[in-house]
């Protein structure tokens, strides 16, 4: 049994329009999530340890205020377009689109105000909530008149994210959640212990502003190589690599298909992701520094949480031998991912 319930968070800057944010709570017996009306954000996810203790296993803020102001995405579902696009630039039907750039040469994660930092209109499901939004034709820069919703449903120990959209105008979409994890507790220092494993034989290398560069590179013999899985800290020295922030790509099709497992041994916690899309991203949180005062005044530093980001691969409307990121009037972009916990 899932139990919903909503609540009020607070309200958005005037600024930003005032409108009321609320927050849902999904709990089952084995999961508690909370999630927001504002950029569908993942604020809180409880799951049980091995002696059934409940942990919060997510990066984030106590009060709306520390979402609205600048923080990296936690929690978030981003779009139009998650990931990078080269110099924020693609040509389509010989027309170019030029977008923000707010990650160096690049736009990332659909710009100066993406999905993430905007209000969504609710509607309560059995065991569930699903989020609707209109993104119109040239916010942001992108093409048509796009029509959004995402659905959380809560089903005992497993989380489904699904994610459906319509456009007036051919636009690349591509839509993920951008919640950090740490399977020890958020506010643990970092997930060097946490053992981690990702199906994907191939994944693609990038240039020094974080852009696919267009190989499609075997993992095998590599640091990439995470079909077995790997003690993170270890692996990290093992490789001499300062983290990951990579695509690995996925085995094709349209079905759902488990794509990676975390495994932390000390709680006993495990997170499965399951999708069908073909791409995921693998982000170690390089860029946390400490600046921020987290959920109950934690610090996150530098490797504190992981990423497991599903969608398109980077960069994929520059690149045409990457999987297709278009989606067409008439079509429907329809993906949805899974995330199961466990204890072992």
């Amino acid at each position: 049994m899932t139990t919903v319930r909503r609540e009020a968070f607070g309200r958005m800057p005037p600024e930003e329009g005032g409108g009321e944010v609320e927050k849902f709570v999904l709990q089952s017996d084995s999961v508690r999530v909370e999630i927001l009306s504002f950029g569908c954000i993942i604020t809180t996810l409880e799951t049980k340890d091995r002696d059934g203790q409940f942990s919060d296993v997510v990066l984030g803020f106590d009060t709306l205020e520390g979402y609205t102001r600048k923080h990296p995405f936690f929690g978030a579902v981003v779009g139009r377009v998650a990931n990078r696009i080269a110099n924020g630039r693609f040509t389509l039907d010989r027309k170019e689109y030029q977008l923000f750039l707010n990650n160096g040469p690049n736009s990332l994660h659909g710009g100066a105000k993406g999905f993430d930092k905007v209000l969504w209109s609710p509607q309560v499901l059995p065991n569930g909530v699903r989020f609707f939004r209109l993104s119109p034709d040239g916010e942001e820069g992108y093409p048509g008149d796009l029509k959004v919703w995402v659905t959380y449903t809560l089903s005992g120990r497993e989380l489904a994210i699904n994610y459906q959209a319509q456009t007036s105008k051919t636009t690349p979409i591509s839509l993920t959640n951008h919640s950090y994890f740490n399977l020890a507790g958020q506010g643990s220092r970092d997930v060097y212990d946490h053992e981690i494993s990702i199906e994907a034989d191939s994944y693609l290398p990038v240039d020094d502003t974080k852009i696919p560069t267009g190989e499609v590179a075997a993992v095998q013999g590599t640091g990439f190589d995470l079909r077995q899985p790997v003690e993170l800290g270890k692996h990290l020295q093992k490789f001499h690599l300062d983290g990951f922030d990579h695509n690995f790509c996925l085995h094709q099709g349209q079905d759902r298909r488990l794509v990676a497992r975390v495994f932390h041994p000390p709680t006993g916690r495990t997170m499965e992701v399951h999708t069908t899309q073909p791409g995921i991203q693998f982000y170690t949180g390089n860029n946390l520094d400490g600046s921020l005062k987290g959920k109950g005044a934690a610090t996150y530093p530098k490797h504190s949480a992981f990423c497991l980001e599903t969608q398109n691969w980077p960069d994929a409307v520059n690149k045409p031998h990457f999987p297709n990121v278009l989606l067409h009037p008439g079509e429907e972009y329809n993906h949805t991912t899974w995330l199961v916990f466990n204890t072992a």
